[in-house]
């Protein structure tokens, strides 16, 4: 379970930063190559925090798959950058609304909902890595767990030419979305057993990926509950998978 929890020596090997934006400040953790070149080209992979990583620390968000993109192996196999933004406390990726009371929760998803101000401050991030760092343009990935899987989503709505893949993890969307979504290659996962967010959120997004002629897989867990993330950094194709697509 805590094979890809990062410690804090590992931390380290993140850099720790802070983007000033028109919109704000937002803090994040850079992992560059090892040897990192600049007159060479590299994937970014970007991953997206819930609601419990938020803040201003710039430790929490690395709490979640941190780890796996530190493994020696993966760093050989894989050299890419690799990105973890921290959300302010009480604010959120994608605007979401949620009714009704714990087990028995309703999420509502927008089609086109203005952007939340941590939204904003993370695609001007993206802009400033692109110029400062040599960036696969062709290559660009993003996932996220819980209130990162809606982040995911609203992103790549946002931004439908920008990715050539996404993970969102026990998250969720408007299906009405799923043609903006249709360029990019999608693995979905979530726990059967979640009653945070339900599964039927992601089961009617791939069905609506599906639907628009996306490329979709999908790893629904049997009696995993909310903490799906665990099993979804642990898939051994994961990597492979995600690293294979290009736009």
């Amino acid at each position: 379970m805590l094979a890809f929890t990062v410690n804090s020596q590992d931390s380290l090997s993140y850099q720790k930063l802070i983007f000033e934006g028109e919109n704000g400040i937002m803090p994040f953790r850079l992992l560059l190559p090892e040897n990192y070149d600049e007159t060479k080209e590299y994937p970014l992979v970007l991953v997206l925090h819930g609601s419990g990583e938020r803040g201003d620390d710039n430790e929490s968000q690395l709490v979640h798959g941190s780890g796996l993109f530190l493994k020696d192996e993966v760093r050989e196999k894989y050299p890419a950058i690799v990105v973890f933004p921290q959300c302010e406390a009480n604010s959120s990726w994608a605007k979401i609304d949620v009714k009704g009371e714990w087990g028995k929760r309703e999420f509502i998803f927008y089609e086109d909902a203005e952007p939340t101000p941590d939204m904003l401050l993370l695609e001007e991030l993206l802009k400033r890595l692109k110029r400062k760092y040599s960036i696969d343009s062709d290559r660009m990935y993003v996932g996220g767990l819980s209130m990162g899987g809606f982040g995911t989503f609203e992103l790549v709505r946002r931004n439908p030419k920008m990715f050539a893949a996404a993970f969102p993890i026990c998250g969720g969307a408007n299906p009405a979305i799923a043609k903006k979504l249709k360029k990019v290659a999608w693995w979905v996962f979530h726990g059967d057993a979640d009653i945070v967010v339900p599964p039927k959120y992601s089961t009617q997004m791939v069905d609506a990926l599906k639907s628009v002629g996306a490329e979709v897989k999908y790893s629904l867990y049997p009696d995993v509950e909310h903490n799906s993330w665990e099993n979804a950094f642990t898939e051994p194709e994961l990597l492979p998978w995600l690293f294979s697509k290009s736009k």
